[in-house]
Order: C-alpha cells, then sequence, then structure tokens
C-alpha cells in the first residue's frame, strides 16, 4: 500500500495483518513478509524476477502483437474506462476550486414606476404622483469559504484518490482486454489445429474405406466391415461444422475487441497458423509483488483512501463555516452615468452558519460514509485474497496442464504405431478390421485431446500473466 497515505495508517497495519494471516507470512516492522506459492514443484516456473511488462512477446507470435496493440488503441471498453478518468480528473478540478473565491458580474437594466409624494404650499397638503424612471447597475459580488476544519482539503483528497480509483479502473479493463486478445487468439489457432486434425484423420479413413470396398469386392472383406468404416468416417466429417463454427466465433471476439465489426478479421485471421508456443520458463515474482502489480488491489486500496477522506469531510458539517461576502457597483438612472471607475455603493464582512438543528441529517451522514469506509475495507481484503486465489490457481493449472499435454504426446505416438501395425495386419490377412478401426479411432482422439491440451497450455499461461497483473505497464494513460 502507498507510504505516503498518512490518512489512515491503523487501517494499512490491519490489512497486512490479515493479509500476514491469509498467507501465512510472519508480520514484521516492515510487513509480512515475502514467502513462496502454496503450490509446490511448479513447472516451468521461477521466482527469481517479477514477469516481463510485454509478456505477450514471450510467444514470439507477430499476429498476436499486432492485435494487442490494435485492441488497446481501439476497443470500446477501454475508452470508456479512459473517459471516467477524464470524469475523475474534472470532479477533482469542481472540489479544488472551492480553495478559491468565487467571483460573479451582475448587471441589471429596469424601468421603474413610482407614485411619490409631493408637497402643495398653498393647501400645505402632499399628494401622490407617478414617476417613471431607469436603474441602470452593474457590480461585482465575491464569496470565499475559509477550510477552518478541513472540510474542503478532505474533499479534495477524496477526490484526489478517486482519480487514481479510475486510473486503476483503467488499468484492470486494459489488463483483462490484454488476456481476452490473447486467449480468444490461442483458441482461434487450437481450432484451427484441431480442424486440421480431423481434415488428416478424415483422409486416413476414407483411405481405409477404399481398402475395405476393394477387399469386399475380392471377397477378402464383408459388407459389414465397410458400413462400419464409413459410419467411423462420417461420424469424423461431423465434427468438422462444430469446429469451422467455433472458428468463426473465435474471429468474431477478436473483430470486436479491437473495436471493428465482427467479420473484419476474417480474411486476416482465416488461414490457420501454430498455436502460440509457450516459453521454456516464465518469472512469476511472489505473492507480496500482487499488491503491487494488480490494478484491481491498488484500486481498492486508493477507493480506502476515499472513503476515508469522506468519513473526516462529513464530520467537519459539525462545525462552523466561516465565509467572507463583498459586492461593489455602481447605480445610474442614465446609462451614460456608469463608469469603470469606483462604484457608489459596496459591501464587505464575513459571515459565520453553526448548525444547530438538522434533524439528524449530518450524523446520518457520518455514519453513511463510516459504513461505506467499512465496506472499502472488507472488499480491500476479499481483494486481495481474491488474487491470491486467482494466481495460485492458474499456476497450478499451468503446471498440471504442461504434464497432460506430455502424456498426450506419449499417448499420440503410440497410436500412430498400433494403426500402422493393425493396418498391415489387416491387409495380410492376419487381423481384424475391427483393431483398424479401433486404433483409428483411439488416434484421432487422442490427437484431438492433444491439440486441446496444447491449447490449454498457452491460454492457462496468459491467464496466470493476468493473475500476476502484468501488462499494463506497457501502455500508460494518455
Amino acid at each position: 500500500m502507498n507510504a505516503n497515505r498518512k490518512m489512515w495508517p491503523g487501517l494499512a497495519i490491519k490489512a497486512l495483518l490479515l493479509l500476514a494471516l491469509a498467507s501465512g507470512a510472519k508480520v514484521t516492522s516492515q510487513g509480512p513478509e515475502s514467502r513462496d506459492w502454496a503450490a509446490k514443484s511448479i513447472r516451468g516456473t521461477s521466482t527469481e524476477q517479477p514477469p516481463n511488462a510485454d509478456w505477450w512477446n514471450s510467444f514470439h507470435d507477430e499476429e498476436l502483437t499486432r492485435l494487442i496493440h490494435r485492441a488497446v488503441a481501439n476497443n470500446l471498453d477501454l475508452q470508456v474506462a479512459a473517459a471516467r478518468v477524464d470524469e475523475a480528473r474534472a470532479a477533482r478540478g469542481v472540489a479544488k476550486s472551492a480553495f478559491y473565491p468565487s467571483v460573479g458580474l451582475t448587471t441589471s437594466a429596469e424601468r421603474l414606476r413610482e407614485r411619490v409624494p409631493v408637497f402643495n404650499p398653498g393647501t400645505n397638503t402632499a399628494a401622490f404622483h407617478p414617476v417613471e424612471l431607469n436603474n441602470f447597475q452593474v457590480g461585482f459580488d465575491s464569496a470565499w469559504e475559509i477550510d477552518v476544519f478541513g472540510r474542503i482539503r478532505n474533499e479534495v483528497k477524496a477526490a484526489s484518490a478517486n482519480v487514481r480509483s479510475a486510473e486503476e479502473n483503467r488499468r484492470d479493463v486494459l489488463l483483462a482486454l490484454l488476456g481476452e486478445v490473447a486467449r480468444s487468439y490461442a483458441d482461434l489457432r487450437g481450432f484451427q489445429l484441431r480442424l486440421e486434425i480431423a481434415e488428416n484423420n478424415i483422409q486416413t479413413q476414407e483411405d481405409t474405406v477404399h481398402l475395405t470396398q476393394a477387399r469386399a469386392t475380392a471377397g477378402l472383406a464383408t459388407q459389414l466391415d465397410v458400413s462400419r468404416a464409413v459410419a467411423e468416417l462420417e461420424t469424423t466429417n461431423a465434427v468438422v461444422p462444430s469446429l469451422r463454427s467455433a472458428i468463426s466465433a473465435s474471429i468474431h471476439r477478436i473483430s470486436v475487441l479491437v473495436g471493428q465489426e465482427p467479420g473484419a478479421l476474417q480474411r486476416e485471421l482465416e488461414a490457420s497458423a501454430p498455436v502460440p508456443v509457450v516459453p521454456p520458463e516464465v518469472p512469476v515474482g511472489l505473492p507480496s509483488d500482487l499488491l503491487k502489480r494488480r490494478p484491481d488491489v491498488r484500486r481498492a486500496d486508493d477507493e480506502i483512501a476515499a472513503a476515508a477522506a469522506n468519513v473526516k469531510a462529513a464530520r467537519a458539517d459539525y462545525f462552523p463555516k466561516f465565509t467572507l461576502f463583498g459586492s461593489a457597483g455602481r447605480q445610474a438612472t442614465q446609462l451614460h452615468d456608469l463608469s469603470l471607475s469606483l462604484g457608489n455603493f459596496f459591501a464587505v464582512g464575513p459571515a459565520i452558519s453553526l448548525p444547530i438543528f438538522t434533524g439528524g441529517r449530518i450524523r446520518s451522514n457520518i455514519a453513511v460514509q463510516n459504513a461505506r469506509w467499512k465496506q472499502t475495507q472488507l472488499f480491500y481484503h476479499s481483494t486481495v485474497l481474491t488474487s491470491l486465489e486467482e494466481t495460485e490457481n492458474a499456476l497450478v493449472n499451468y503446471s498440471e496442464e504442461q504434464e497432460r499435454r506430455d502424456r498426450l504426446q506419449a499417448a499420440v505416438s503410440q497410436n500412430q504405431t498400433a494403426l500402422e501395425l493393425s493396418r498391415e495386419l489387416y491387409r495380410s490377412g492376419l487381423g481384424d478390421f475391427l483393431a483398424v478401426l479401433d486404433a483409428q479411432r483411439q488416434l484421432y482422439g487422442n490427437e484431438d485431446l492433444l491439440a486441446q491440451s496444447q491449447t490449454a497450455v498457452t491460454t492457462n499461461l496468459i491467464a496466470l500473466y493476468k493473475a500476476l497483473g502484468g501488462g499494463w505497464e506497457s501502455f500508460p494513460q494518455q
């Protein structure tokens, strides 16, 4: 948490204590000590340094890098988050304006009709006669509240914390965008790989159908074998439409993420390309790095600061408000009599307002702000625990999926050998046709699972990068 926020040191200590209890760390005067991750023997990772900011470059995929930059430039959700930053900055300007006097110019032009008494010496009486005249007036009004009890100062502190919170929210949206683009791209390449595998198996199964039909014609096989071969072929063909649909949906998703119409990237991405390959080792840092790196944790921290300042601002309503008022101007019955010289009227003086009875409004407002402050504290604690949970899960998923991929690679290699042997035995009349179909079915099934696992390794690494909170540093707020 930020060391320069001195308005709530007790809260910072409590947050660190809770984090220490949740993570099993020891508390020192500097806060919780760093510890290793709960997941042990995490394959393909190291804790020597925090992850790189431009983590997508670790995949060495130029198309992915181009899509990342296009999404950052054009994504609409990110633009909305940036507009909210501008809104928060403008609101801070509104709060800061209360530090300075307000000065206004007023002008008026009136036509007045009055009845005035006129004394008649001869009759010693007075009579009322109507009189019409012009009244031109120009003047300046000013007011300046002296912030004796810190109401304005705390409102500005709250507004400044809201600006930081909005900036962190933009970074959080950016972090989610980077992960979504990369995950959608990896899914696309995974579906394309699975389609290639299906098409290759379809070609193999068509060869088997032709071989079986030829053998049946020669009396070396039965029509039952032909029907089984054709059924296996049609089963594999049935997978192709769903894969093509998934490919189109992935392209549509990427197109929208980069701020374009769903079909805008169809030509660019429809050509098959390899699934992004993960690096041999990924630096993940230590759990304590999450408090500094993840925008959602940093945002929750700023929300606590804003809520604490709002509590102090609400308490200031119990005390008097000191305001200096002043006005000056000139008044005349003819327009040409007005000038820019010293006016013929002015007023200046202080005003003090003190709430005596408000029906419990101030007390209730303080209770509201205290409740919101408590909510932000609880939300911060929840965010810290959630960030630890997401990262631990991502580490385990990434490590275990690599193990699954390796096992599937070994299984596919054995399936290929089994298919070749079963086909040779069938051609020579020493094997059963069911063994050929079973070998084909197992080979295709494991090849498809291997493609899914290769994709999952990549998407799990992307999820790990996202959980670690990296990437937003490369695209600072404009």
